[in-house]
C-alpha cells in the first residue's frame, strides 16, 4: 500500500518542479484545489476524487472542489 509523503519532502519537490518548468512560485495546496476540481468538472467520479485526494470524508472532497473553476473546467472541456 503506498504511503503518504512527507510534507517537507512534497513541498520539496514541488518547489524543484517549479524550478525546472520556469514556473513562479506557486502553493502546492491550489494546486489540489485546481486538480480535484478539474478531474470532477471533466466527468471522473467524485469518490476517486476523494481517494486521489486521500480525503476520509466525500463532504470534504466536495467542498474543496471549487465551483466557479468547475464551471470553467467544464466549458474548457467542451472546447478542448
Amino acid at each position: 500500500m503506498a504511503r503518504p509523503y512527507d510534507a517537507r519532502q512534497d513541498h520539496a519537490l514541488w518547489e524543484e518542479m517549479l524550478v525546472r518548468a520556469e514556473v513562479p512560485d506557486a502553493r502546492l495546496h491550489a494546486a489540489r484545489h485546481t486538480a480535484g476540481t478539474l478531474l470532477v468538472g471533466t466527468g471522473t467520479d467524485i469518490r476517486v476524487v476523494q481517494e486521489l485526494l486521500g480525503h476520509a470524508r466525500i463532504t470534504t472532497t466536495q467542498q474543496y472542489v471549487n465551483s466557479r473553476e468547475l464551471h470553467q473546467a467544464g466549458e474548457f472541456s467542451q472546447v478542448a
